[in-house]
């Protein structure tokens, strides 16, 4: 039988996969598979042992069966007809889907503590971080078919799968999200260049005023995210002098939940965000959702706002650069001039307020309701 039906995988698939699916569903010759990729038949061996042995693993056997069956099935072939799609359009948006919830998922997995915890027969999965003293704290969700995906390019493991198998995030995963998180920055710039956008997204260049050199021809200094973990998720596994937590779980989910309504305040391809007004250094001036060219995630933008004009000035400061740009402690202390240790004071300052703010915003919302 002739593989007249893989050009539909999407291009995420790795190699080796799409080589071992060749010879177990269309029934492919080593030796041809050989051929048509300019190598040795015992490189393809190997490949295909090696991804035989991997389907121990529930979440790559899962994903094999479900590549098999919808782009090696000739049902998949005749529904992508019917509908319209042709394979390279359906190809496109698997990956660009993929490629955006890999980025969201690993960036939480690399946060200490934190593991994917899949269960059988589940359609979700979740992204889970302990919080010390036996607590854990949920921080994202993601369908099993991206989960799927992840284990089969081998970018998350699991030592010991079982009714629970917990994932983490593999050395090849941490080198993937770095290749992701710059490839978002390139096409964010790349819109910004040709003028289709002039938005920051939450992973474009970030101008601090007055932080500039004097010199006009350097180039602006640009602030991403960590690919690491977030400056709250640091400061919670520190003790104070009573052998708490420095930050609870609640003061946590404030700063979490104002970075998740920063991030969709971003997404929109003619949103102009611009936050500079609530950092000290820029000259702080009122919010006016009218300047924006495109109204993009209104919603989260107009929330953002809210939350940083009731925190005010210097709170606000230190919650954008600490919660939103994910900022190091150290670094937003020598920007804002302040004197050193006494940032996660006043983050802490900040999150209570925050905390208070939201509390206050849900018991408003119960009124009205």
């Amino acid at each position: 039988m002739e593989n007249n039906m893989a050009f539909t995988i999407p291009a995420w698939v790795p190699e080796g996969v799409q080589r071992y699916l060749a010879h177990t569903e269309t029934g492919q010759s080593i030796r041809d598979i050989a051929r048509s990729a300019g190598c040795h038949a015992s490189t393809i061996l190997r490949q295909i042992r090696r991804i035989e042995t991997r389907r121990d693993d529930p979440l790559v056997d899962a994903a094999l069966q479900s590549l098999a069956k919808t782009h090696f099935a000739e049902s998949a072939t005749l529904m992508n007809n019917t509908f319209g799609a042709t394979p390279d359009e359906t190809a496109a948006a698997e990956d660009e889907e993929f490629n955006r919830e890999a980025l969201r998922i690993l960036r939480r997995l690399c946060e200490t503590g934190s593991v994917l915890a899949v269960a059988e027969e589940m359609d979700k999965a979740v992204v889970v971080r302990d919080s010390g003293g036996g607590g854990a704290t949920r921080t994202a969700v993601v369908d099993c078919a991206i989960a799927q995906a992840l284990a089969l390019k081998d970018w998350i493991s699991c030592d010991n799968p079982g009714r629970i198998s917990r994932y983490r995030i593999s050395s090849t995963g941490r080198t993937a999200l770095s290749q992701l998180v710059a490839d978002a920055e390139n096409k964010a710039r790349a819109r910004n260049e040709f003028g289709m956008a002039d938005a920051q997204t939450p992973f474009q260049a970030k101008v601090v005023p007055g932080q500039g050199g004097a010199n006009k021809n350097d180039r602006a200094k640009r602030m991403r995210y960590s690919v690491a973990e977030s400056p709250l998720i640091a400061l919670a596994r520190r003790r104070d002098r009573d052998g708490k937590p420095f930050l609870d779980e609640k003061l946590v989910a404030a700063g979490e939940r104002l970075r998740e309504d920063f991030e969709l305040a971003q997404i929109g391809p003619q949103v102009t965000q611009n936050w500079d007004h609530f950092l000290t250094a820029g000259g702080r001036g009122s919010f006016g959702s009218e300047a924006h060219g495109g109204r993009g995630s209104s919603d989260a933008r107009d929330r953002v706002a809210l939350a940083l004009s009731d925190l005010g000035p210097g709170l606000s400061d230190v919650a954008l650069r600490c919660c939103c740009y994910l900022e190091g402690l150290e670094l937003a202390e020598k920007r804002m001039g302040w004197s050193a240790r006494s940032g996660k004071i006043v983050l802490r300052i900040a999150l209570q307020r925050l905390k208070r703010h939201y509390e206050s915003q849900s018991e408003r919302n119960r009124m009205i309701g």
